[in-house]
């Protein structure tokens, strides 16, 4: 039973982590897109909420749930799948870190240009393009690791 619950909760957190990254990205990219300083100060608040609370709790909790399943089911740390995952994890969570301080910035931007009736500044949309940069190579990292996760390929 021990090891049902680990695995449970390793699932679940990884759910929590990338589906609130995705939900999140797919929200304040369109909202963006929209160009509504209003909408897109809203989402980007909800969007800050989301990471402290889901994100930023999970990005600790899921290696932890990890390393523990690798000790109950006695893989090593040296196998192939097990290295590319951390390191992958090491990039996403590398993404992840300044896309943090990008929507904190965002929301900031969004937010003064909505109070005063304005367009979403220049600095706004030069954290958007960074932001977007960084979700690629985080996103792609995650795809990845979810599929040495099933398939344990090396």
């Amino acid at each position: 039973m021990e090891y049902l619950i680990a695995k449970w909760l390793h699932i679940l957190f990884s759910t929590f982590l990338f589906g609130t990254g995705v939900g999140s990205s797919f929200y304040l990219f369109f909202s963006t897109l929209q160009r509504n300083t209003t909408v897109v100060a809203g989402v980007a608040q909800l969007v800050v909420r989301a990471d402290w609370l889901f994100t930023a709790t999970t990005v600790v909790l899921q290696p932890l749930s990890g390393i523990y399943l690798v000790h109950l089911l006695g893989h090593p740390l040296s196998a192939r799948w097990l290295q590319w995952s951390i390191v992958l994890y090491v990039i996403a969570i590398g993404c992840w870190l300044p896309v943090v301080w990008l929507q904190i910035r965002m929301r900031n931007s969004a937010q003064a240009a909505a109070r005063l009736g304005e367009p979403l500044p220049r600095e706004f949309w030069r954290c958007f393009y960074l932001w977007v940069a960084l979700g690629i190579p985080a996103l792609i990292a995650f795809l990845i690791i979810f599929w040495l996760m099933v398939a344990r390929p090396l």
